[in-house]
């Protein structure tokens, strides 16, 4: 979980600004947890909390997401998810965007089967992101989770992420960095999120190759983050406690909590 949130911090001051290199600066003063921290967060508490709820699965997931709205206005949302969120009722939006994919870490750590991460991730997309197009990258995201966490090695997830999602993987970094630009679209994001981490050597070496591509960079990171904690097992102690400067008591909370459930040491 922690890896996620770190990509989302790290990438939060290129996301505008976007690097093309790798030995960029990791933190700096302005370095800030954005949406996609605040909603991997909402997701990790309603597995915490409401894993076993009467409410229908799918508004259980909304109603966690507008709380964390509330709690957490101004963290950089996308304009048709902070038009749902201050809703009083419960619309369904049908966003292709990439929000979807790059909250959905909890779920690819919270379950053992595929079937059951598929039957939660459509669940989690319901209200938001009700759009084949957002499923199939939040599906493929959290399958890799799950892949690494299993100990597939990098050649196998790739080969089941293109039978899976149809998603094409022999591109290269190299091949897209000069080129790629600011889209949020999930098809446009979560491939090259997924290629960062299989291109990686490392935990901080695949957010960084993450980030250098340019374009959303935060969410990218966030998506590769996620993945590369997951596989390589390790995050250095040095990065996560830059990073958890940047919390507050309460995301770090459930996240702590979240890590001791479902993420042994």
């Amino acid at each position: 979980m922690y890896g996620a949130i770190i990509g989302d911090i790290v990438g939060s001051i290129y996301e505008r600004a976007n690097t093309k290199a790798t030995d960029f600066e990791l933190f700096t003063p302005e370095s800030t947890f954005t949406d996609d921290t605040v909603l991997s967060v909402a997701v990790a508490e309603k597995i915490l909390r409401n894993n076993d709820s009467s409410l229908i699965d799918a508004k259980s997931y909304a109603l966690w997401y507008k709380q964390y709205y509330k709690r957490y206005p101004n963290v950089g949302y996308g304009q048709m998810f902070s038009e749902w969120a201050s809703e009083d009722k419960l619309s369904v939006r049908r966003s292709f965007g990439n929000g979807a994919a790059m909250r959905v870490c909890a779920i690819g750590y919270a379950f053992n089967s595929l079937k059951d991460i598929f039957k939660e991730v459509k669940a989690s997309c319901y209200y938001t992101h009700r759009h084949k197009e957002a499923i199939t990258g939040a599906n493929a995201i959290a399958a890799t989770i799950f892949f690494a966490r299993y100990g597939l090695d990098k050649n196998e997830i790739q080969t089941e992420i293109e039978k899976r999602f149809k998603y094409k993987l022999n591109f290269t970094l190299d091949e897209i960095r000069k080129t790629y630009v600011f889209d949020s679209r999930t098809s446009y994001t979560v491939p090259p999120a997924i290629k960062s981490f299989l291109e990686s050597d490392n935990y901080e070496d695949a957010i960084r190759k993450a980030i250098s591509i340019g374009g959303d960079s935060d969410t990218i990171a966030c998506m590769t983050g996620g993945i590369a904690e997951a596989y390589y097992k390790k995050i250095p102690d040095k990065i996560i406690s830059q990073a958890k400067m940047r919390l507050n008591i309460g995301l770090k909370n459930v996240l702590d909590e979240f890590c001791q459930q479902y993420i042994p040491e």
